[in-house]
């Protein structure tokens, strides 16, 4: 459902998150080796997060991304958004452009429940909410 690129961002974005406390920046490198991604995607992909606001940058010799008590409210759906757009919540389970209610897949009905759950969750879960359980401890960012 979530392409490899947002699933990268939400590594990141978590990432800063855990670090918000401490008001730490992360540099590219730094964020990438954490969360075992390739330096030049996840520099792209940042790029995208500060010109949709989901995080910040700073330049300079104390530079670096970081998140802001107001972006760490956000909800998971703001990444979403910001990578794969909202069309991903519309998409047929088959990859099927012209699957409906009214001209379902075979997967249609089942896949739409999950969909929407998993929507709902993105909706609910906010960022800081996910932050927490990586820094007690009680969940990974790296496999």
């Amino acid at each position: 459902m979530l392409s490899l690129t947002c699933k990268t961002a939400i590594k990141a974005v978590i990432y800063l998150a855990s670090k918000f406390e401490t008001g730490q920046k992360a540099s590219i490198k730094e964020i990438a080796e954490f969360i075992n991604a390739s330096e030049h995607s996840v520099g792209k992909m940042l790029q995208i997060l500060v010109k949709e606001r989901v995080i910040n940058s700073a330049k300079g010799p104390t530079g670096g991304f970081y998140i802001s008590a107001e972006q760490m409210e956000k909800p998971l759906l703001v990444i979403i958004f910001a990578i794969d757009g909202t069309e991903i919540f519309d998409q047929c389970g088959l990859g099927l452009s012209k699957c409906s209610a009214t001209h379902p897949c075979p997967i249609h009905n089942d896949y739409k429940k999950v969909r929407d759950q998993f929507k709902e969750m993105c909706t609910s879960n906010k960022i800081s909410d996910l932050c927490e359980t990586v820094n007690d401890g009680l969940a990974y960012l790296m496999g």
